[in-house]
């Protein structure tokens, strides 16, 4: 039979291994040769070029200065190149941790003063060493707390109060507040500064970026473009629509008719100016200099994956808390804002070709030739081009699908969504996101505290046991086979114990009762507990307690404290030589009386 062929990029085992340590482990395995290095070029000449518009619209969106943006592209880039365990995660201003950032600053200082950009300064490094200290203590697990339902839903939350927000740019309507409420009475109140100029430029920019997006690349397929190009070709839609709308403006002239423009942009390399900050200003940081980390590691680490799983790759999470920590940290020294791993980023980056860490590495050195030389360039953009750009992004972003979808799976989970979306929007970012892992969390524990058990029997002709009201199966009336399919623990030790008594006393013949621990992974201190007192009562009413098919670190914890010993009855290997066993000496018992 013939093997199908990896679509995955090619790569030795050595030289996957080798970026697990970061661009400086794949130059020491000596894997990495002149063709990769064309391949990773290519790509960061490609991106670079097309992350110009998205990297001053991020800037936009948190409130400050547009080559922060820039800055936010450069540094990030490079020292992540060396650190992170991606091959393809391209690092810099993402549109939720620019929101977030906006979120946090604008209460304390005013947007785009020199106070408001040294506290995005402080916020970075502060996300920085928040990040690093996780990776010290390899605490790479804390993402697993923002479960699928709660990330969309405060995703969805959060790019609804971005769209509003950036209706700003394309209206001429300022849109302010730090929840949904607030921003719909601004919105209200601020219509009669409506700009109809700036609303037919803003409309003209939307649709085309929207067609783009959406239709752009199955145009070219049916032209006879190649798939891959094809999307490649729509994904720089943003970048033929900055040089259009730029030499737009330039020639006709509306920048003096209201059209707000990019304006001058400095050359070179930041520099900081370094004032005192109070110590109330940094408390107030810190909350959101956490969450940023835990968002921004928790959405990298769930695209590093999927793209590494493409490739046959791995991904080492608490690398990737290094990576992105040493990221945020040369963030605040260079004077921009708090980054991570994009998703639009990373999927230009895989599709313009990038193969290792190197392609991170150039596309920050191109950005910072772009940032020296080319700006000039951009003092006609229209400001309306750059809100669009993020609208568009962000109705991607809006997962209404995900609602419907979880009331059918299953209703916790959709209580979870639903609760964060709303929390997030009527309450804000911080306060969303923590109802919504409260929630979450709550649903986890009253689930466990239910735990799924089930009478089972034999499948006739089989050695299997299944559940009685599922299937057909035998039985036997002196013994009550139990198979219990969640963890032993505190939350549900007592319901356990409960439903086990319950089931005795509908059995008046019973003389034992089997435990199938198949589904218990893991037993705390009152899981024992239950399991001592249990063994107990039922010995008092001369039934005799078994164990089946326990795991072997649940029964070591048994032997630890010496429950084995105490056991009324016996622990089997399997479940069908417990109940032969059992079967048997029923049978014997009866044939001697």
């Amino acid at each position: 039979m013939k093997l199908p062929t990896s679509t995955a990029p090619e790569n030795t085992e050595l030289q996957g291994r080798a970026m697990r340590q970061g661009l400086w482990g794949l130059l020491k395995s000596g894997t990495y040769n002149a063709s990769l290095f064309r391949q990773d070029a290519t790509a960061a000449l490609i991106v670079s070029l097309l992350l110009i518009p998205q990297s001053l619209a991020y800037a936009l969106l948190a409130g400050l200065p547009l080559q922060t943006g820039l800055y936010a592209s450069i540094l990030p880039a490079i020292v992540y190149a060396f650190f992170g365990t991606s091959g393809v995660l391209a690092v810099g201003p993402v549109a939720i941790t620019s929101l977030l950032t906006f979120s946090a600053l604008s209460p304390l200082a005013l947007p785009g003063s020199s106070e408001y950009l040294l506290l995005a300064i402080l916020l970075a490094l502060m996300s920085g060493v928040c990040l690093l200290f996780m990776s010290v203590l390899r605490m790479g697990f804390l993402a697993n707390f923002l479960s699928h339902p709660v990330m969309s839903a405060f995703v969805s939350g959060a790019a609804i109060m971005i769209l509003l927000g950036q209706l700003k740019g394309v209206t001429g309507i300022p849109v302010t507040g730090a929840n949904l409420p607030d921003q719909l009475v601004s919105l209200y109140h601020g219509l009669n500064q409506l700009h109809l100029k700036t609303l037919g430029l803003g409309v003209v920019f939307l649709i085309f970026l929207y067609w783009a997006r959406h239709s752009l690349a199955s145009l070219l397929v049916k032209l006879h473009v190649k798939t891959s190009n094809a999307a490649l070709l729509a994904r720089m839609a943003p970048l033929v629509l900055l040089v259009v709308a730029t030499l737009g403006v330039m020639f006709t002239g509306l920048d003096q008719q209201g059209i707000k423009i990019v304006g001058k942009l400095p050359l070179g390399l930041p520099k900081i100016e370094w004032q005192a900050i109070q110590l109330t200003s940094l408390l107030a940081l810190l909350p959101m200099a956490m969450m940023i980390s835990l968002i921004g590691f928790a959405e990298s680490v769930a695209i590093a994956r999927t793209f590494a799983a493409k490739r046959r790759q791995q991904v080492n999470s608490n690398r990737e808390l290094l990576g992105l920590g040493a990221a945020n940290l040369v963030a605040g020294l260079s004077a921009s804002l708090p980054v991570t791993g994009g998703l639009s980023r990373t999927v230009l980056n895989n599709d313009a070709g990038a193969v290792t860490p190197m392609a991170s590495l150039l596309t920050g050195l191109a950005m910072g030739l772009i940032l020296l030389f080319f700006t000039g360039w951009l003092h006609y953009l229209p400001q309306a081009m750059l809100s669009a750009v993020i609208i568009v992004a962000v109705l991607s972003l809006i997962e209404w699908r995900q609602l419907p979808y979880l009331w059918r799976y299953s209703r916790e989970d959709a209580w979870s969504w639903l609760v964060t979306l709303l929390g997030v929007l009527f309450l804000g970012l911080e306060l969303g996101l923590l109802l919504g892992v409260l929630v979450s969390l709550a649903a986890w524990l009253a689930k466990n505290s239910r735990p799924h058990m089930a009478v089972v029997g034999l499948v006739p002709g089989t050695e299997h046991y299944r559940n009685v009201q599922r299937y057909e199966v035998e039985i036997h009336p002196a013994i009550l086979s139990l198979r219990i399919d969640e963890s032993l623990m505190f939350a549900n030790a007592q319901e356990v114990e409960q439903q086990i008594l319950k089931e005795v006393t509908l059995h008046s013949e019973l003389r034992h009762v089997v435990l199938m621990g198949s589904g218990i992974n893991h037993i705390d201190a009152s899981g024992v507990q239950m399991l001592v007192q249990l063994n107990d009562l039922l010995n008092e009413q001369g039934i005799y307690l078994h164990l089946s098919e326990i795991k072997g670190p649940v029964l070591d914890k048994l032997k630890l404290v010496e429950f084995i010993e105490a056991l009324s009855g016996e622990v089997f290997l399997t479940q069908h030589q417990a109940m032969q066993t059992l079967i048997r000496a029923e049978e014997s018992k009866k044939s001697l009386n």
